[in-house]
């Protein structure tokens, strides 16, 4: 799990790298990626921790 929660920080930084270079489309899907990255990865350590 600690690969998905890897994952969606080098997104996040992706998406901050793109937005300041103004590639805007690049940045916004970049941080949605983030973003269900991020959902999965609190989902499973939710289902972790119950199992």
């Amino acid at each position: 799990m600690a690969d998905l929660i890897g994952l969606a920080i080098l997104f996040l930084i992706l998406a901050l790298v793109a937005y300041v270079l103004g590639a805007k489309g690049v940045a916004g899907l970049s941080m949605t990626i983030a973003k269900w990255l991020v959902i999965i990865f609190i989902i499973l350590a939710i289902i972790a921790f119950f199992l």
